[in-house]
Order: C-alpha cells, then structure tokens, then sequence
C-alpha cells in the first residue's frame, strides 16, 4: 500500500510537470523563438520603434499609476475589513472581487457610457478640455478596476491573524491612525503587502481587455504593449509583434519570480 501510493505521488508530479511544461513553458520558449527568428538585431530594432517605445512607455506609466493607487486603497480596504465588524461587509466584500468574475471588456465598456464623448459626464469634460475616454487617464482607470483585488485579497489574512490588539494598545499610547498604520500594522505585514503590489503589476502590465475599449488603440498614443502588439501582428510585423510580446512576458514573469523570492525569504525569516 505505501508503495502504490509513493508511485501515485510521483505519476501526479510528473503528470503536472507535464501539464506546466505544454501550457505555460513552452509557449513562452515559441514565442521567444518567433522574436529571435530572423536574429537578435532585428527584434532589438523593432522595439527601438517610436511606435514600440510609446507604448513601452505608455505602460509604465499606466501600471505604476494604477499600483500605486490600488496599494493605498487596498491597504485601507483590506484594514477596513479585518479590523472592523459593520453592516453590509459582506456586500463590500463581492464588490472588491468583483473585477476577478467579471470580464475586463466590461469595465472598459462602462467607463466608455461613463466619460465617452456621448456618456454621462463626455459633454461636460469636453467643455473644460478634459479627455478621459481614448486617453491615458481612461487606460489607468481600466487597469485599476481589474487591478484593484489582489492588494487587498493578499493583506486580508494576513491582517485577521494580527488581530486588533496592537493597534489597540498604539492607539491607548496615542498613536493617531496613520502613525499606527505606518509603525504598527505595515511592518507586520510588509511582505503580503510587497507580494500584493508585485500581483497587481504583473496583472496591470498584461491587461488587455478593459484597455483595447477604452483607450482607441491610437498607435503612439494610446497603445500599450499589448495592445501594440495586436496592431503588429493583424499588420504581419511577426517579427516585431513576438519581440514586444517576449519583452512583455520578460518583465511579466520577473515580476512574478520576484514575488516568490520574497515571499520564500520571508517564509524563512518565520520559521
């Protein structure tokens, strides 16, 4: 029995490797290949483009605007939900996942009915010379809507296990909230924090959905990498949309091990 089952373990870990390999790795190796088909000189040039370099820059921009602000908001969150009790927490509760079951293109949609030219509010921001829609400010808006859970959902049980009774005690000492925030409850939790920030750049830099919407796809303008790399590719620049989608996997997946990185370390640092 103890050997049937020692041969189940290693034909489940061999069948995931497998699985991992064909859907995740080896993608990223075709479309590394791709990129370098034709040599590494013409992929290098290709994303020294103005075009590719608008759009490189266009989503730095738009992901780090968009951590940013979900870092602050999801920390108040994440506090909000762990520390107090109050009437309609569940509701808030579904209301933050709520990105996560629900399709990017529909956020991009309603913030189209929302600051569209024939929106509620496109009339009068076009009055004061305010461009949301096929704009930057309308992308960062995309990114943080889908963006928005991971911050919160990664600090949430962390900070149930804290508990209340540090804050408590800062608080009896005469600590204001944001002293008690920033010297109490962060540094006890700075690796979940970390962790949540690093998801939601990783998951801002690929987005693709809300952001094909909302932006125009304007090459230059309002095209992020990913969706510079759709315009590339219905164009036949094979070349040039796989060295954009390597360069975006690139910094995807460094974001990602560095995730792992610090959540090991900090795992090691526990124990």
């Amino acid at each position: 029995m103890p050997g049937r089952s020692s041969r189940t373990g290693v034909l489940l870990v061999v069948a995931v490797y497998a699985v991992v390999l064909l859907v995740l790795v080896l993608p990223l190796v075709l479309v590394v290949a791709q990129a370098l088909a034709s040599g590494f000189a013409p992929a290098w040039q290709s994303l020294l483009d103005p075009d590719a370099v608008a759009a490189i820059r266009l989503t730095l921009v738009v992901t780090l605007a968009s951590t940013a602000i979900n870092s602050v908001g999801g920390v108040m969150a994440a506090w909000a939900l762990t520390k107090y009790r109050f009437p309609g927490r569940g509701v808030l509760l579904v209301l933050i996942e709520l990105p996560i079951s629900v399709s990017p293109v529909i956020a991009g949609l309603v913030w189209l009915l929302l600051f569209g030219r024939g929106g509620w509010w496109g009339a009068m921001l076009a009055r004061h010379n305010i461009q949301v829609a096929f704009a930057t400010p309308g992308i960062i808006l995309a990114t943080l809507f889908v963006t928005f859970p991971y911050v919160a959902r990664t600090l949430m049980p962390l900070m149930e296990q804290q508990g209340r009774d540090a804050e408590e005690a800062a608080f009896l000492l005469g600590a204001g909230f944001w002293q008690t925030l920033w010297r109490v409850t962060i540094p006890g939790a700075r690796w979940a924090l970390l962790s949540g920030i690093l998801l939601t750049t990783a998951r801002g830099i690929g987005e693709f959905g809300a952001v094909s919407v909302v932006s125009g796809h304007i090459p230059g303008l309002t095209e992020t990498m990913p969706l510079h790399i759709e315009t590339l590719y219905n164009g036949y620049q094979t070349v040039a949309a796989f060295a954009m989608a390597a360069l975006l996997a690139l910094i995807a997946m460094t974001t990602v091990l560095l995730r792992s990185f610090f959540e090991h370390d900090f795992k090691k640092a526990s124990s």
